[in-house]
């Protein structure tokens, strides 16, 4: 057995703190020259500082890809790439059109998924295989396409954008650039933009992914997702903050817009891994998985712990973010540590955490050969590998990798819920 080991966590910091520095890309600000600076008004209890109505227009532009793509479309793959790499909704005044491909495929955003997949252009790159057929889509039915496409450009897709501007509002801030019309606010405006959009236009948004998996996991008050409410909240604040300059006030809006990402795609990410032994949709619903679990990735994975494999229960014994030197630290001894009691415990000295249910043997069977490093975002990649049929016809219960990621942003069992 081989560990199979991610590339480039190293490089991974936490975009709430750090803003990640870098260079804006073409379809940004340095596009918004021409816009007139008047306030687009309300969308879901968020009020706009400034003129965003270009950038709403871009979740129709997600509506009609999903409608081109899908069966009742006809599959039409080639018109859903047109819409994405030309612009449909979102025309400027000077006639040309914000494209979701722009944003997507662009240099140095602020946004970690280029620094994680080690790729520029990454978030582009996982659109345009599932609208192409290749790469991780390469042999892919209809079905499975479509469902890449509608949900890799509506989550993944949206969800970056939406970051790289609460980290562009947060660099303008930190440098105090509050202007509502092309500061901090403008930037923060065009993240609900992204992240909500238009009312019309919202059931192709992630916020509207909130909803339904607050719906599935009963993870709601009222009928309203609490974890679109607190990011709700949390954008009105961090406007207010930003206008204000308060740092820790955006900087706290930041954290928990990104908490509730991580809530909303784990719940997403457990329910399709759970459904993937169906006869008849296990391909449907693999596909689902992996694009929720995408639209986290760069985030989650470096939280998913390292491993260390035991040959005598073919299981995991978890130690954090502990190197190989772990898996040696496993020692049979006495939890009571009463000088005569008798040795009944596998003991990590390392993490200091028990091996449950082991015995002598079971607990030396552990060695740094076996060294799995992150081994539950590894374990995700391998049950959502597109081009595996193998891994159909089972149900994953993915809890366990997912554990770690909730215990780093301080996620709760009551605030993942309980899928229904």
């Amino acid at each position: 057995m081989n560990p199979t080991k991610l590339k480039g966590l190293l490089l991974i910091a936490l975009m709430a703190v750090s803003g990640l520095a870098g260079c804006l890309g073409t379809e940004d600000e340095s596009d918004d020259s021409d816009e007139v600076a008047t306030t687009s008004g309300t969308d879901a209890g968020y009020t706009y500082a400034s003129d965003v109505e270009n950038h709403r227009a871009l979740m129709k532009d997600l509506c009609d890809i999903k409608s081109a793509a899908s069966s009742d479309g006809g599959y039409n793959f080639a018109e859903a790439k047109n819409i994405y790499m030309n612009g449909k909704n979102a025309e400027k005044s000077d006639g040309t059109f914000r494209t979701l491909a722009g944003f997507a495929a662009a240099d140095g955003k602020k946004h970690n998924y280029d620094t994680f997949y080690n790729q520029s252009g990454s978030v582009d790159a996982h659109i345009m295989a599932a609208m192409d057929g290749t790469g991780d889509f390469a042999g892919a039915s209809d079905t499975v396409r479509y469902q890449g496409i509608a949900k890799l450009t509506a989550n993944m897709g949206m969800v970056a954008y939406t970051i790289h501007e609460l980290n562009s509002a947060i660099a303008k801030a930190d440098a105090g650039n509050v202007d509502n019309d092309s500061g901090a606010p403008h930037n923060w405006d065009e993240g609900w933009a992204f992240f909500h959009g238009p009312e019309d236009d919202w059931s192709c948004s992630p916020a509207y992914t909130m909803k339904k998996r607050a719906a599935d996991y009963g993870t709601e008050t009222n009928g309203v997702s609490n974890a679109l409410t607190a990011t709700t909240n949390a954008m009105v604040s961090g406007l207010a903050a930003l206008q204000a300059q308060d740092s820790a006030g955006y900087t706290a809006a930041t954290n928990t817009v990104v908490k509730n990402v991580i809530i909303t795609y784990s719940q997403a990410t457990l329910k399709y891994a759970s459904k993937m032994d169906s006869n008849d949709s296990g391909a449907k619903y693999q596909v689902e998985g992996y694009a929720f679990w995408k639209t986290i990735e760069a985030y989650a994975a470096p939280y998913t712990d390292n491993a260390c494999y035991n040959m005598g229960t073919h299981t995991m014994g978890w130690i954090g973010s502990s190197n190989a030197s772990a898996c040696d630290a496993y020692i049979w001894t006495n939890a009571s540590q009463d000088p005569n009691g008798t040795n009944d415990t596998c003991y990590n000295t390392v993490t200091h955490s028990v091996f449950v249910g082991a015995n002598e043997s079971v607990c030396d069977a552990f060695t740094s050969t076996y060294f799995y490093e992150n081994y539950g975002a590894t374990s995700l990649n391998n049950i959502f590998d597109l081009t595996d049929a193998t891994q159909l016809g089972t149900s994953y219960d993915v809890t366990a990798w997912l554990q770690p990621v909730w215990d780093h942003y301080g996620i709760t069992a009551a605030e993942i819920g309980t899928y229904a």
